[in-house]
């Protein structure tokens, strides 16, 4: 196969171009110098909310951090918490801390590498330590550790010799720091030392500097003061003695910056020199002030919506978090207030982990150690879409931005690997007509324009499909504009690859995709898989309505809608009664696998519908096949399985996968860790944490009250039993650009009020009832009465 064919080549002007166009649309570098932040006018601490406290009474085991140690971030900058009254540990994290980079030769397979040498890892920051050693767990009483949702504050409680004992730690975003902050009442004080040290060689110091083989320069400082006794730097750490209080400040980041035309690197930062300024900048304000900016800027965000799924016991209130787990999975008995708590965990995690630098990746913003599974990589085949499902359905908007300004970043890279490497006549998955387009993307993706492990035709069309499902629910004209090159090169690559062919038995011709993988099983050369043609009529559909609304290419808009025309779309097999998965009415993979690629149509797509405008033989067969992949698998499975059935409107199933997800972790075993971390068993006994089920279900939880689309709302979809009685959502996102408020009662909905935030027209269903909503933006009305 000729790869040098004219069609094929991008020249490097259009490349550079399209590097400046997106670096700029991008925005500044993750971690940079900025103004000095507005503090809150208000001297006192907004109170938190008892119902979003978690608790514990035992600290993490230093060497369980991953299921054990409590989350802050600041959207970039985060840590995992131990808690332990005589030896604090963090375990900092940059969501830009990468090994690796372009990668940008391909296997003897024509697939890429996926190492950690070449690939890249996320890896962490830095350790930091403050050993207490008059103050070990064995010397105190009444220890208690809790994270308030609504703070995003970490607290630490415990008696020792009559003195009560307090810390408190949290991830500034205005500041741009981590802060620990020792208190205690009773006239005690706090004497110990205070080590940072580098995670890759660096020796211990009050700050580092240092930089990976791929260039990326990081480091990190430490700070800390006190008041009524001392503190000094002592050699490599920092020692107090006699304080009454003690505040720590640390800092840290990378050089990082989202730009392909500078290689992802602005070489005149110094990461080491800018954590120093961070550190110094915020240690010139006591601790309280920097923990009012902070829950003043987290409040902004977390108070924007609110979950009521009923009342639980005085007896499961008084349990604390780990062990209202347990007793929910051993008496079977709801717990709604906790099941609140674990979607207001999800919105907790999206905040600390998603706001002004990379997305979240596989791990989120957090690690344990620096050889995470999957290299804590950017998995296009599913996981990274999930880990954004949640953000505008739970009043998150401005979470999901990464996710853009990540997708704009990489597109040089990916178009110019695209052109250079798709085509190979090693790649399995080339086009068989020799062309080639656009762009699309490996199944793992890195920060540095990367791929990794194999091509993955698909992905372009399932991030695009993401990306335009946020302005359904913000209607951003912006937003629009900004993802707008990446519909028309995605589109640009299907156009280049789809195949002509006859249907058998039939003079009928339809376009199908060229051979590929539904992931991640059955055969690996498959045409027209299900999958591909799903997510290819959506992109196709997406983009026409996409360049009317911008007034843009009509003339590429008309052939694309005319080859969307063409697309096979699949059907039902008559042996197993089940969508096809692949163009064959056989089952040519695993009945039971943790994907559900085939009902991408489904969920998240719209084009599989139980509303009659479906016909119902597709309906059953997605249904057949939805049942017969089963209730238990891996967290994010069971997510998407929640999702699917919440969609064909079946509550129990629904939240019957909830609870699953919701089943304590031990062993290693599937299900939620003491902190709230979803846990993936990858082989018997060995779990690993994977963030997307903590984004995932809460997302199926708010689908389950709450189903819209782009002129359509309904109204408790999929309410189950167990959520019945009574509740609430205030600041529910919906499609087409509204906000919903939502109250029932006895699984009926007494109250709506929608709010106008793009969006002008929508009927508003519950059951058989429907109205038409009319609105200007910014407008609101109410709706009583609903189910009469």
């Amino acid at each position: 196969m000729d790869t040098d064919r004219p069609s094929d080549q991008l020249p490097r002007r259009k490349l550079l171009a399209l590097a400046a166009m997106t670096g700029a649309l991008a925005g500044l570098p993750t971690f940079t110098a900025t103004a000095a932040p507005q503090r809150p006018a208000d001297s006192s601490l907004p109170a938190g909310d008892a119902r979003h406290e978690l608790w514990w009474q035992a600290p993490a085991d230093d060497r369980s951090m991953i299921e054990q140690g409590l989350p802050v971030g600041n959207g970039r900058l985060g840590a995992l918490a131990s808690n332990d009254p005589g030896r604090e540990v963090l375990l900092i994290t940059d969501a830009t801390m990468w090994t690796g980079g372009l990668n940008d030769s391909l296997d003897a397979d024509g697939q890429f590498p996926y190492d950690r040498e070449n690939f890249g890892s996320f890896t962490l920051l830095a350790r930091l330590t403050v050993d207490l050693p008059d103050h070990d767990l064995s010397a105190v009483s009444g220890y208690r550790r809790a994270l308030a949702l609504d703070q995003g504050v970490v607290t630490t409680s415990y008696v020792r010799s009559g003195v009560t004992y307090r810390r408190r730690i949290f991830a500034s975003r205005p500041d741009d720091v981590i802060v620990l902050h020792f208190t205690q009442s009773g006239g005690g004080h706090h004497t110990g030392t205070l080590t940072l040290q580098g995670t890759h060689g660096e020796d211990a110091a009050i700050s580092f500097g240092a930089a990976f083989p791929n260039g990326l320069r990081y480091g990190a400082a430490v700070t800390a003061y006190g008041s009524g006794g001392r503190v000094a730097v002592d050699g490599p750490r920092v020692s107090f003695s006699g304080c009454r209080e003690l505040t720590v400040v640390v800092s840290g980041g990378t050089n990082y910056v989202p730009d392909a035309e500078t290689g992802y690197r602005d070489p005149s930062l110094d990461p080491e020199g800018l954590a120093h300024t961070k550190v110094r900048a915020a240690a010139a304000h006591s601790a309280g002030v920097l923990l009012r900016t902070h829950v003043a800027d987290h409040r902004a965000l977390f108070g924007q919506l609110d979950v009521s799924l009923g009342t639980s016991s005085a007896e499961q209130r008084a349990m604390n978090t780990w062990e209202r787990l347990k007793a929910r999975a051993r008496d079977g008995v709801p717990d709604p207030e906790l099941e609140a708590s674990y979607l207001q965990f999800g919105r907790y995690l999206m905040i600390s982990g998603s706001r002004g630098s990379l997305p979240l990746n596989l791990q989120g913003l957090w690690l344990d150690g620096n050889d995470p599974d999957w290299m804590g990589d950017y998995h296009t085949d599913i996981n990274i879409q999930m880990n954004y499902w949640m953000a505008d359905r739970a009043g998150l908007s401005s979470c999901f931005d990464a996710l853009t300004d990540y997708c704009l970043a990489q597109l040089p890279s990916w178009t110019d690997l695209t052109r250079r490497h798709f085509n190979d006549p090693r790649n399995r998955y080339r086009n068989s007509s020799g062309e080639n387009a656009g762009w699309t993307v490996a199944i793992s993706t890195n920060p540095h324009g990367g791929n990794g492990w194999w091509w993955h035709p698909a992905g372009n069309a399932w991030l695009c499909t993401t990306l335009w499902e946020h302005y359904e629910f913000t209607r951003s004209s912006s937003h629009l504009e900004r993802i707008y090159p990446l519909l028309k090169g995605a589109c640009e690559f299907w156009e280049a690859r789809l195949l002509t062919t006859t249907l058998p038995g039939t003079s009928r011709e339809v376009l199908v995709a060229d051979s590929d993988w539904s992931p991640e099983h059955g055969p690996l050369d498959a045409k027209g898989i299900t999958y591909a043609q799903e997510l290819v009529w959506a992109l196709f559909g997406i983009y026409c309505t996409a360049s009317a609304e911008l007034q843009k290419d009509t003339g590429y808009a008309d052939t694309v809608a005319s080859l969307r025309r063409k697309l096979y779309l699949p059907q039902v097999s008559e042996k197993t009664g089940w969508l096809e998965e692949w163009m064959s009415p056989d089952n040519l993979g695993e009945t039971t696998h943790r994907h559900l690629s085939p009902l991408v149509g489904l969920f998240p797509g719209d084009r599989i519908r139980p509303d009659g405008s479906t016909p119902a033989d597709l309906v059953d067969g997605a249904t057949a096949l939805l049942a017969a992949r089963g209730m238990e698998s891996f967290g994010w499975a069971n997510a998407w399985r929640s999702l699917c059935w919440a969609r064909l409107k079946n509550a129990e199933n629904a939240y019957q996968l909830v609870v699953n997800n919701l089943r304590p972790s031990t062993g290693g075993g599937n299900g939620t860790a003491p902190n709230l971390f979803d846990i993936y068993e990858v082989s018997p006994g060995r779990g690993i944490f994977q963030i997307d089920a903590n984004f995932g279900t809460p997302a199926a939880m708010i689908e389950m009250l709450l189903y819209s689309r782009p002129g359509h709302i309904e109204l408790l979809p999929a309410l189950p039993d167990a959520w019945a009685e009574s509740g609430s959502l205030t600041g529910a996102g919906a499609r087409g650009g509204f906000v919903v408020d939502l109250d029932w009662r006895d699984g009926r909905p007494t109250r709506a009020r929608l709010r106008s935030v793009g969006g002008r027209t929508t009927t508003v269903a519950y059951g058989d009832k429907i109205r038409t909503v009319s609105l200007q933006p910014g407008g609101s009305v109410t709706l009583r009465d609903l189910a009469r």
